[in-house]
């Protein structure tokens, strides 16, 4: 049974020591912040804004989902995927839940991505391969074509402190990988909706994946996605919320006085125009510099002469209507009428029945392809079935027919388009109409509801020249019934009016507009010093991180910044580094392997952050474009980080699991295969010569087995034995005296026969002659290892070894092959 996590995790070693409480919550950052606010010397109205928004953000945290607590981190306990991606029938990654290093195995192809994308898709709902790929086709065919089940991804987590296991079911109710529906079930608290538990923005905060297109965007991704991805753990995003509360009461009170301020010299000039005592006064107090007295500009608005309110509201209404432009109509017409020719042309040409015949061969080429095991045919029922022969032809036929129907589909989609071009002119009917207008407007609205393309024209026509003459008509009469009026001087002041009532509170909140900028202004520069201050320990733990992975290369990273502000246009990561002491550009200098490990170096410490509730982080593809010295350094920083995380690695490239074998580092290996009809074992890797040992027990308890069997193949398998030994001892011994990787690669590579790899695993020499060899295996495992060696060599000559006790000589190589797999400590 796996052993869960039954208490809180200590703090992260190396990583985060020296971050302390300053790193902790945002129930912290408030906290400070609020204390440093009562000591200020800010004014008692802006001090009062920004405790009111503080608070508010303060109690609307209260009440959201509770997210799981940094204190009961939640683990990895499995992974099943089956019918997503590469894998078919149900397949189970076994994971340990509870820190260290585990690494998965296997080939391209071998469906062990599909493993890491299930996960990241039943939490985080996305994928960094969709989000990089959206195309269509791999939108459509993420279904594994060789199992008919419905996908479904089941992850087991273990929640520190809790003895049972909770699971989370990922599953799609239809073809849009993008729309899962994702179900948490934990013991004792029921069945839920996954979004309504309150972890998204825990996991878009700490994101415990990371893929290789990760690795491409934290480096090649915008600079504010690069910020962000960053800012977001330093625990500040509460006063953010509070800057844009603040935010939203400055954006209310600053448009509402622009635009006040912005109709004066339009009222001016309408004032200006009028040769009226009253427009003179009026313009004596909108015109001038200042604020305006409202007072006095509401005392004259408001000692209008009486009038026939009613009867100007009428005639303003009228004279504002407008009918149909017919200069765009008239457009939308022609345009219209075209096209109706120009489908009758392609629908005589046959390219419509060409579209028809091919969407029908489509389809049925679709049935074909879901249905592969039926043996009649769907529609007619003949014995005939739809085999990949005709699939084969089907196929060739749609693609002719659809080349052929792009005519046809082109003339049909410009109809379409045509059609809505005419309906979009066409108007709603007006709250109220005089009653002349009313059967024009009406017979002008019906030619939406029209489906016939060339109905449509003439109607639209017709109506649309209908309604505006008689627009025009009622707009004219009713425009010299207001000069009647005076309405000049009404609709000045009509204007002054609706003016005055969106200034007067404009004006009014000019006091409050500066607090609020003064309260904002506050709290960006408290807020830059927290950030700056909590910045310190990300980048101590990004710098070494960096030296782990950098190895060899000349660069150096000297700090990491957050420039701007996370509202800012421009805000950015910054990246100082320096080649030989010369200060350059990261992305300029730097090779891929390089930016890779830098990119590495920014994620990790954000997975490792104390206020992450993850104590798992899946990293698909790390190794990719890294030297060998650099694997080893990742080896070293996987193992780090592996003291306080689950980390669960995912890669093809054997050279990680070699350097965690040769810098002895502990590490589980599970090996994912993948056969025939998309089939997907995983099984538990010891280690390479524990494996060879077993072949070769499993021969030498063959029963009958044929002569050569024994006196060739089973030496050839204790060699193999033998030689995977030295091997690690030569590279154990490499390492140990401080050889560079790629030496000591090429080192490993040049020795070929079993005594060179012999004489390279126990003395770090490849040169050294037989006679010492077989002098320090004697003296190391006894007289009768010579013995073996030569046995073993024996086997791969014509005539064989002698071998009366398989079983004891299997036994014997196993003693020598775990004595020299380890080279002895130097004095």
């Amino acid at each position: 049974m796996t052993e869960h996590p039954t208490q809180s995790e200590p703090n992260d070693t190396n990583a985060t020591d020296d971050q302390g409480d300053e790193h902790r919550g945002a129930s912290s950052a408030l906290s400070r912040l609020t204390a440093r606010l009562e000591n200020s010397a800010l004014a008692e109205e802006p001090r009062a804004l920004l405790r009111e928004a503080l608070g508010a953000t303060a109690t609307e945290s209260s009440g959201t989902p509770a997210a799981p607590h940094p204190d009961q981190r939640v683990f990895l306990d499995s992974i099943s995927v089956n019918g997503f991606r590469g894998i078919g029938c149900k397949a189970r990654l076994p994971l340990t839940a509870q820190p260290g290093v585990t690494l998965v195995m296997g080939r391209n192809g071998s469906g062990k991505s599909s493993f890491a994308e299930g996960a990241e898709t039943a939490l985080t709902g996305r994928t960094a391969r969709l989000d990089k790929q959206r195309g269509e086709v791999w939108r459509r065919h993420w279904r594994n074509l060789h199992d008919g089940a419905d996908p479904k991804v089941e992850v087991r987590l273990a929640i520190a402190g809790d003895p049972r296991l909770s699971t989370l079911t990922c599953t799609w109710p239809n073809d849009d990988v993008m729309a899962p529906e994702v179900e948490f079930r934990r013991p004792g608290h029921g069945r839920r909706p996954f979004a309504g538990i309150g972890w998204k923005q825990a996991l878009n905060d700490y994101s415990p994946f990371l893929s290789h297109a990760d690795l491409d965007n934290v480096l090649n991704g915008r600079p504010s996605e690069q910020y962000d991805s960053v800012a977001a753990i330093l625990g500040l995003r509460e006063l953010t919320d509070a800057d844009e509360r603040l935010q939203g009461i400055e954006k209310a009170l600053d448009s509402a006085l622009k635009q006040a301020e912005a109709e004066r010299p339009v009222l001016a000039e309408a004032l200006s125009a009028l040769d009226d005592p009253r427009a003179v006064r009026a313009l004596a107090v909108v015109g001038r510099a200042g604020d305006p007295d409202l007072v006095d500009l509401d005392a004259l608005v408001t000692s209008l002469p009486d009038a026939d309110e009613g009867r100007l509201r009428e005639l303003r209404t009228t004279a504002a209507l407008t009918g149909p432009d017919l200069g765009p109509v008239g457009a939308a017409v022609d345009r219209l009428r075209e096209a109706v020719a120009v489908l009758d042309d392609v629908c005589a040409s046959g390219a419509e029945d060409a579209h028809h015949r091919a969407e029908l061969l489509a389809k049925a080429l679709e049935h074909s392809r879901r249905h592969e095991d039926e043996d009649t045919c769907p529609v007619c029922g003949s014995d005939r079935a739809l085999d990949e022969a005709w699939a084969e032809r089907a196929a060739e036929q749609v693609a002719s027919l659809r080349r052929e129907a792009a005519t046809a589909r082109e003339a049909r989609t410009e109809l379409r388009d045509a059609v809505d071009a005419v309906r979009y002119l066409v108007t709603p009917v007006p709250a109220w109409l005089p009653a002349p207008l009313v059967d024009p407007w009406e017979e002008w609205q019906a030619c939406r509801a029209i489906d016939d393309a060339e109905r449509l024209a003439a109607r639209a026509e017709t109506s649309a020249l209908v309604l505006a003459d008689a627009c025009d008509a009622l707009r004219e009469e009713a425009l010299r019934e207001l000069e009647k009026l005076d309405e000049e001087w009404r609709s000045c002041a009509t204007r002054l009016a609706g003016w005055l009532d969106r200034a007067s509170p404009a004006y009014a909140g000019r006091p409050r507009l500066c607090q609020v900028r003064a309260a904002r202004k506050w709290l960006k520069e408290a807020r830059a010093e927290l950030r700056e201050e909590r910045l310190r320990p990300f980048e101590g733990h990004s710098q070494r991180i960096w030296e782990e992975l950098r190895q060899q290369s000349n660069v150096d990273l000297r700090s990491v910044r957050l420039t701007g502000s996370e509202k800012a246009t421009v805000r950015k990561l910054v990246m100082d580094v320096s080649v030989d002491g010369t200060q350059a550009s990261a992305l300029g200098v730097m090779s891929q392997g390089e930016l890779h490990s830098l990119a590495l170096s920014l994620f990790l410490p954000r997975a490792a952050a104390p206020d992450s509730p993850f104590g798992f982080v899946v990293i698909d593809d790390p190794v990719q474009s890294m030297d060998p010295a650099k694997v080893h350094g990742l080896a070293k920083v996987l193992h780090d980080l592996g003291r306080t995380r689950q980390v669960v690695v995912f890669t093809h490239d054997t050279r990680l699991q070699r350097a965690f074998t040769n810098q002895e580092l502990p590490v589980t290996v599970l090996e994912v295969e993948r056969q025939g009809r998309s089939v997907v074992t995983v099984q538990r890797v010891t280690d390479p010569i524990g494996q060879a040992l077993s072949d070769a027990h499993a021969l030498a308890r063959t029963p009958n087995l044929p002569p050569v069997a024994v006196t060739h193949v089973l030496p050839s398998l204790c060699r193999t034995v033998l030689e995977r030994a030295f091997s690690e001892a030569a590279w154990l011994r490499l390492h140990r005296a401080g050889l560079a990787e790629h030496e000591a690669e090429k080192t490993v590579a040049g020795a070929v026969t079993l005594m060179d790899i012999a004489a390279l695993g126990l003395f770090g020499d490849p040169a050294k002659k037989a006679g010492d060899v077989y002098r320090e295996l004697r003296r190391r495992c006894g007289p009768g290892a010579v013995d073996l060696i030569r046995q073993c060599q024996e086997g791969a000559h014509p005539s064989g070894t002698s071998m009366p006790d398989p079983h004891r000589f299997v036994d014997d190589v196993k003693a020598v092959a775990l004595t020299v797999r380890k080279p002895e400590e130097g004095p």
